[in-house]
């Protein structure tokens, strides 16, 4: 550890107080790995704030040292954006101690909360005061508000919701300088300059450090109704969600579509993983629909909708849910396919997203050609067909050695993302950049983009210090420092 890293802690567990710095070998091991194991970072410490202003003066020290800042909130992350790249140069900023819900104004329908509220606590919270936060993925039990908020995280909810940016009214931000701008309005009409809140929504932590949030409420349902059904393919998925959403409007908050071997997998290896339905089909889809009134009769419109479904043979079987515990079955099949991957041996993910109209022909098309580059290679495919977001997943063929097929990423993913480009979608639609996609953003990208984003981080952050290496290179065609 360098002098200059030897004075910044001694002034962090100075002024920040106890439990504030981690810089232990071992203590600080959890905040180095992340989830998935793909990488695992190496910094000089953790700093721990408790409040905003201790944010505020980390951050100071930190630029008065020459140290950058990665930002972390939950370490839920898919994508290395809050990993750590320098033993000497580098901290980690936890804000996992930043846990107040600061306000819930259920007549204005918001709630202020900081940056390390755990998603399910927010969930929570806006319930025991009668409204909803509709924010909801499989990590809501440990990720964070902030980091939510700053890779825009997506999840099931997105169709009648909106991604996390759409449920932000106001931000409190610690900018690099060490200045807070308080941006925390629950104001749903604000024409007054630029949207600076949206600078830092979805910016992974390299703009600035979000350290409170101004949400936005909804009704808490009343009613809601849960499907689960079998279909001959992709189109007919498509078809039934048009059908779906004619029949029950904006109730419709979820679509999900599960390709059979993503529910094999799950059967295989995840325990309390039940078949809905008595015959196996290719493909199937979980639909939720809510209604903030106890009358809505949206049982009846769902159950006309699947009648219409079955006699059209879009759908060939069909289980509404009778009770919130088998409500509950279906959603736990649908949440435990990404761990069920594991134990089939290698695999290489995917995070699309193309026009929802496009994904039967995408589905198709980019199965097809990769079963024609590595016969055996097994598709798991399963998301969020209502928003055209997929993740689109490959696991290794039965008997092939893992690191012989983690040697095809490259090949497979430029395979993927090509067809992903083709159709006018996107390479990442709710895991962010980060460092895995940083470079194949750049390129894939148009130049004007590229600059305009090298533009705003050079205005915000001309020192390169808010999360070094993540999202953008500040010089094209060369990583940053």
């Amino acid at each position: 550890m360098s002098r200059a890293t030897d004075g910044l802690l001694a002034r962090a567990a100075e002024r920040l107080g106890t439990g504030a710095v981690i810089a232990e070998p071992g203590d600080m091991e959890p905040y180095l790995t992340e989830r998935r194991g793909t990488y695992h970072g190496k910094a000089a410490a953790i700093l721990r704030p408790a409040d905003t202003q201790g944010v505020a003066e980390a951050v100071r020290l930190c630029t008065e040292a020459g140290i950058a800042i990665v930002p972390m909130g939950g370490n839920t992350g898919l994508v290395g954006g809050a990993v750590a790249e320098d033993a000497e140069r580098q901290i980690v900023l936890s804000t996992e101690r930043l846990t107040a819900v600061r306000e819930i104004d259920a007549a204005n329908n918001t709630m202020t909360v900081e940056a390390g509220v755990i998603l399910a606590d927010a969930q929570a919270a806006a319930r025991e005061a009668g409204r909803l936060f509709p924010l909801s993925l499989a990590a809501e039990g440990s990720c964070r508000i902030g980091g939510n908020l700053s890779t825009n995280a997506g999840g099931v909810h997105v169709l009648r919701y909106g991604n996390a940016r759409e449920l932000v009214l106001g931000l409190e931000v610690v900018l690099p300088d060490g200045r807070v701008w308080d941006g925390l309005k629950g104001l749903r009409k604000n024409n007054t300059g630029y949207d600076l809140k949206q600078l830092f929504l979805g910016a992974e932590g390299t703009l600035g450090i979000i350290t409170a949030a101004v949400l936005k409420l909804s009704a808490l349902p009343e009613r809601s109704v849960t499907v689960f059904a079998g279909l001959p393919s992709p189109t007919d998925a498509l078809s039934l969600l048009t059908r779906t959403r004619a029949a029950l409007g904006e109730r419709v908050s979820a679509f999900e579509i599960v390709s059979r071997r993503s529910l094999e997998f799950a059967l295989r290896h995840v325990e309390r993983v039940r078949d809905p339905l008595s015959d196996s089909h290719p493909w199937y889809v979980l639909i939720e629909a809510a209604s903030s009134r106890a009358d809505a009769g949206l049982e009846e419109a769902a159950e006309a909708a699947l009648a219409e479904a079955l006699e059209a043979e879009e759908v060939a079987d069909a289980a509404v849910a009778q009770s919130e515990g088998q409500a509950a079955d279906f959603w736990h099949l649908r949440e435990a396919i990404s761990d069920a991957q594991k134990p089939e041996g290698a695999s290489l993910k995917h995070d699309i997203s193309v026009p929802v109209s496009a994904l039967p022909a995408f589905i198709d098309r980019t199965v097809a050609a990769c079963q024609a580059r590595l016969p055996g290679i097994r598709p798991v495919i399963f998301g969020h067909l209502g928003d055209g977001n997929l993740h689109f997943n490959l696991s290794q063929p039965k008997g092939m050695a893992p690191d012989d097929f983690f040697a095809l990423r490259e090949a497979f993913s430029a395979l993927v993302h090509d067809n992903v480009e083709a159709m006018g979608g996107s390479i990442s639609a709710e895991h962010g950049i980060g460092i895995m996609k940083r470079d194949e953003m750049a390129a894939r990208k148009q130049a004007v983009e590229m600059d305009l984003m090298r533009a705003v981080k050079r205005a915000i952050d001309p020192d390169n210090r808010m999360n070094p290496g993540k999202v953008i290179a500040l010089d094209r065609g060369a990583k940053e420092p």
